[in-house]
């Protein structure tokens, strides 16, 4: 198991046999709504870290995926979902658990869920699509070394 801590208070951990990164998530007062509970944007975000958290567990500095002037390809998210399960406070922490769903060709799927770090309990899941693009903006194939490294261990 390997255990790397992000910036802030986020403390990740990897599994590579089972192909999923925890990151721990502390909800920010600017993270909620008028009411208090975790506003929907806020879900995305911690998403968006935890793809950033899964990608650096497997050897791939994001900002080396995300745009890559060099190799002429990007991954840009096409797709993003999420089911609010059970309401979320300011000051919460929360075990995101980030694996990876489906590798096609030209595209990575990610599987989002987020459990209360007290009691476990299951609050919120999503999935969230990455498809390879060219310079030109068009789908291409995802690069080798980005398909080696995210299935690796799996």
């Amino acid at each position: 198991m390997l255990r790397h801590f992000g910036k802030g208070e986020s403390a990740v951990t990897a599994n590579a046999s089972a192909r999923q990164v925890d990151v721990t998530v502390t909800v920010r007062f600017g993270d909620t709504d008028p009411y208090g509970v975790v506003y929907f944007a806020s879900y995305f975000r911690y998403c968006h870290h935890g793809i950033e958290e899964f990608l650096r567990s497997r050897g791939l500095p994001p900002h080396q995926v995300f745009r890559n002037r060099e190799e002429g390809f990007g991954l840009p998210i096409v797709s993003a979902s999420c089911d609010f399960l059970k309401p979320v406070r300011y000051g919460e922490q929360l075990r995101l658990a980030v694996s990876l769903a489906q590798v096609k060709d030209k595209a990575l799927t990610f599987d989002f869920r987020f459990h209360r770090r007290e009691g476990g309990e299951l609050v919120a899941r999503g999935e969230a699509t990455m498809v390879a693009i060219g310079a030109d903006w068009r789908a291409r194939s995802l690069p080798p070394r980005v398909v080696e490294a995210v299935t690796e261990g799996g």
